[in-house]
């Protein structure tokens, strides 16, 4: 028996640790602090992510409302979020109902198809195990250059809502208030800055302290004029992942965004007229009336170009997927195909046997032999041969 040589097998676990090692340094190093429709930003040394964000957008032609609810994870027990907004923006909390409400009105429809011919995972074209297949968001007073317009305590959120006439400005705030604002992100500001866009700053902190962030946080309600539907996604450029954005438009008519903002074409998985006469969706959605859910993802997300603009699409065309339950078709149990197959072939055997015995009983009778040529001739009136 060969014996594998024992500095092989310690070469495989330094490896390991050392691949285990460049992962957490990774970590430390980059750490994600961008979202679909911000920014995250952990305190001290510690990190956060947003593991899911949902979002739904409200715009009635004059006003924009944008609903968001983050879950967040990582070792982090504070954290700042940063959103840019075109205009002043009340902040209050939204309902966490709003988001269960929507989840049922935009589930795909389950229905049953009937198929006649076997399938993979039908007998006999079972195939592997046989399983079937897989089943769209400290205090103090601002240094020079930052106006601080509103501040607010919401639940686990101290909300501040900025001006700042440059990135630097704003740097300098979050650090007089506990963040340092990486280099990166100071400069993805800078559009914003040039548009003379405000801030909506959030420090996360949960109510119990020693706590880390994780979990689902409380959905944040910011309403702001806008001129046209908006959804901030510049930042998601910081990502070290690829992005994907779920996002729910509430509008008059059925929306889509103006072009992909350099991410893949972004697909409607829903889109209707909003039926409910009572509950956060019905409340949200008076004086607009068209619900539509839009997916998209960014898997280079250092390609994305800009924010999202939505606009009307060409015609307000209903749709809803639906998964299909695919079955086969039986009687009493059996598969209709083999009842099928089976009664052919007793059919065809049953009609070639009463063919070949008629033919047979038809066949006709053999032709009297001629004399043989040495034979003498018959007497006349002679009776002939007999068969």
């Amino acid at each position: 028996m060969a014996v594998r040589p024992r500095g092989g097998a310690k070469a495989r676990v330094l490896t390991v640790i050392f691949a285990l090692l460049a992962l957490q340094l990774g970590a430390l190093l980059a750490p994600a602090y961008a979202c679909g429709c911000g920014a995250v930003i952990p305190g001290g040394q510690r990190s956060v992510s947003v593991d899911r964000e949902v979002s739904v957008v409200r715009w009635d032609g004059r006003q924009e409302q944008i609903v968001m609810r983050l879950t967040v994870a990582g070792d982090a027990e504070r954290a700042a979020w940063i959103m840019p907004v075109p205009a002043r923006a009340t902040v209050r909390l939204g309902d966490p109902a709003l988001f269960d409400e929507l989840d049922r009105t935009t589930a795909p429809v389950h229905r049953d198809r009937y198929h006649f011919w076997p399938e993979d995972g039908d007998w006999p074209l079972v195939s592997g195990n046989g399983a079937g297949g897989p089943p769209p968001p400290g205090a103090g007073p601002g240094p020079p250059g930052v106006g601080v317009v509103g501040r607010q305590r919401l639940g686990p959120f101290d909300v501040a809502r900025l001006t700042a006439s440059d990135p630097d400005a704003l740097g300098n705030w979050l650090s007089a208030n506990g963040f340092a604002l990486p280099a990166r992100l100071e400069g993805e500001l800078r559009p914003y800055v040039d548009r003379r866009w405000e801030y909506v700053a959030v420090r996360l902190a949960p109510e119990t302290a020693g706590i880390p962030l994780g979990g689902i946080l409380d959905p944040l309600h910011l309403t702001f004029a806008a001129d046209e539907p908006v959804y901030p996604m510049r930042l998601s450029r910081l990502a070290a992942t690829s992005q994907s954005l779920g996002l729910y438009v509430l509008a008059a008519h059925r929306m889509e965004p103006e072009s992909a903002i350099g991410g893949a074409r972004s697909r409607v998985v829903y889109a209707g007229r909003v039926t409910a006469r009572s509950g956060p969706v019905a409340e949200l959605a008076a004086g607009t009336g068209f619900l539509t859910a839009i997916g998209q993802e960014f898997p280079r997300p250092p390609a994305i170009s800009g924010d999202h603009v939505l606009r009307r699409a060409p015609a307000d065309t209903a749709f809803q997927q639906v998964i299909y339950e695919d079955h086969l078709r039986t009687v009493a149990g059996v598969p209709a195909w083999l009842l099928t197959v089976v009664g052919g072939l007793a059919a065809t055997v049953t009609a070639a046997t009463v063919i070949f015995v008629r033919r047979s009983r038809r066949r006709p009778l053999p032709s009297p032999l001629p004399p043989p040529p040495d034979a003498p001739p018959l007497p006349p009136h002679a009776p002939g041969p007999i068969g």
